[in-house]
């Protein structure tokens, strides 16, 4: 099991994932045989309920609807735990452990996507980070573990960060939240 109570478990021979998201465990098919082509779309909705009704939605938030940053493989409770932890100079665990952190909002018997939430701590911090603050964190942040396992670099990551900070930035305002589409 990775920090934060996350466990993936990929049998290729059975075709099943196994996702536990703060002690929900749930298992969904793959429909494929390549471990990075989790889906991770980060998008911005007004609330949970709003973010929810996406999983109604055939392949995940309609961009002429929300706002949506589509990321492959990064994950939306341990990455961005650890991306939290490096922004705000927490510790994993406390980043973890927020509120909002890693929440799963769609039901845990779900066939093949989850709404996730993005804590508002990691969002505002996204929110406010400079280009250098961000370029400051891809480099730790891309030797985690997880982000090292799917080929992210340092120059990958600051893209990726960069991504998610504009869409921060911009849901702000418009006072929305951040959710993650996860879906195999």
């Amino acid at each position: 099991m990775a920090p934060g109570g996350v466990h993936v478990n990929d049998s290729r021979t059975v075709g099943l994932v196994q996702l536990r998201v703060k002690g929900v465990c749930v298992l969904v098919s793959s429909g494929c045989e390549d471990r990075g082509m989790v889906m991770c779309d980060y998008f911005a909705a007004s609330g949970d309920a709003v973010a929810v009704r996406v999983l109604d939605q055939p392949g995940g938030p309609d961009p002429a609807t929300f706002d949506v940053v589509p990321l492959k493989g990064i994950d939306p409770v341990v990455a961005m735990a650890q991306l939290e932890a490096i922004l705000t100079g927490c510790t994993y665990d406390e980043a973890s452990e927020r509120p909002r952190a890693g929440q799963l909002f769609s039901s845990p018997d779900a066939a093949s996507a989850f709404i996730v939430s993005v804590s508002d701590t990691l969002q505002e911090a996204l929110a406010s980070a400079t280009h250098v603050s961000l370029a400051e964190a891809a480099g730790p942040w891309s030797e985690t573990d997880e982000l090292r396992q799917g080929g992210i670099t340092s120059g990958t990551g600051l893209d990726v960060l960069v991504l998610l900070a504009a869409l921060a930035g911009r849901a702000r305002p418009a006072g929305l939240r951040l959710y993650c589409w996860w879906a195999l």
